[in-house]
């Protein structure tokens, strides 16, 4: 009987205790995570409740007094509502987070998200007194700055935008796109002056300063095009494809087109003249392969790409609507099939 058993001094006995330890530890390690992983699942599942259920702004009030969840869990739902475009109980808990906060500079942070998120909106006026009250406690906060100077912009408020430009200006911020931008708008939008008067300032304005290409050029395709034709920069040709390829065959200027390689073949593209055999831009040369075939049912659309931040939109702009960068756009010619109207007859 004795040979069964294996005395405590053979080595033997020692390996067989290691192991029965490690795998002793290793079991309960392993049990371990899984009751933890089950309690923090647990606590995931009870945060993300308040996703779920849309809570009402007494729920998020009792919840957020009660400490339940902590300021930086009540910053991250806020942010996610936000994402989502539930700007209202983005706003809740920002303003349930006021109430609580103390400290000024924390306070400073709630006001300005909260004005992001009024600006977002589409609450200007509400926005633009949020931002007013962080300057009047902190007047050297350039992102509150930035955010009233656009406000003003789109109230149509164009002095007072100007007016924003000169404390950024002496926090030492670049704003001479801003300033010219501006003052561009402000033409536009004037109803001192008349429309040759306005693109003869526009064009003023470009020739100073070489700004706003899309912007002024915009404007006198649209209401001067004899003069745009005769004062277009020949460089910014490529920005302004769309505005070339939508302007009336009527008002082209033969002359200016026939001096250009990209106007050639932007132009024999759109089958107004065949000045060009082929091109290396895929899609202008693809149309002009139709032209000369004979063959139609392919035109161009235009997407707008930021150059700044990389969003597109199928619109243009002259300040980013995400990034709210001045003169970023960046015109990108697209293959599409041509549309026709027909006509259904009933009988």
């Amino acid at each position: 009987m004795n040979g069964l058993f294996i005395e405590f001094r053979d080595p033997l006995f020692g390996i067989i205790i290691f192991f029965s330890l490690v795998f002793v530890i290793t079991l309960f390690s392993y049990w371990w995570s899984r009751i933890k992983h089950k309690e923090e699942s647990r606590y995931l599942d009870s945060f993300l409740d308040v996703f779920r259920s849309l809570p009402t702004e007494q729920e998020l009030r009792t919840l957020m007094h009660s400490e339940a969840i902590s300021e930086k869990s009540a910053l991250i739902m806020a942010q996610t509502y936000y994402q989502n475009g539930d700007y209202e109980k983005c706003i809740e808990i920002y303003l349930i987070l006021l109430e609580l906060q103390k400290e000024p500079a924390q306070k400073k942070e709630t006001l300005y998200l909260l004005g992001v998120t009024y600006f977002k909106a589409g609450f200007l006026e509400r926005s633009q007194d949020i931002f007013l009250q962080i300057l009047k406690q902190f007047p050297r906060t350039p992102k509150a700055l930035r955010y009233l100077l656009i406000i003003y912009e789109k109230m149509h408020q164009f002095d007072k935008a100007l007016e924003v430009l000169e404390p950024l200006d002496e926090l030492g911020i670049d704003n001479r796109k801003d300033r010219i931008y501006l003052s561009a708008i402000a033409i536009i939008r004037s109803a001192e002056f008349g429309v040759e008067e306005k693109a003869h300032k526009l064009l003023a304005l470009y020739q100073e300063h070489h700004l706003l290409s899309y912007l002024i050029f915009e404007y006198l395709f649209r209401h001067t095009p004899d003069l745009a034709w005769k004062n277009l920069d020949l460089s910014q040709c490529e920005q302004i494809s769309d505005l070339l390829w939508n302007a009336r065959e009527a008002e082209s200027n033969l002359d200016i087109i026939s001096s250009n390689r990209y106007l050639r073949e932007l132009f024999s593209a759109k089958g107004i003249v065949l000045l060009a055999q082929e091109s290396n831009i895929f899609e202008f040369d693809v149309l002009i392969k139709l032209n000369i075939a004979d063959q139609s049912g392919a035109t161009l659309q235009f997407d707008y790409l930021c150059n700044h931040c990389k969003q597109v939109y199928p619109f243009s702009f002259h300040r980013c609507p995400n990034c709210h960068e001045i003169d970023s756009v960046v015109t990108e010619a697209l293959l599409t099939k041509d549309s026709f109207e027909t006509n259904n007859s009933f009988q």
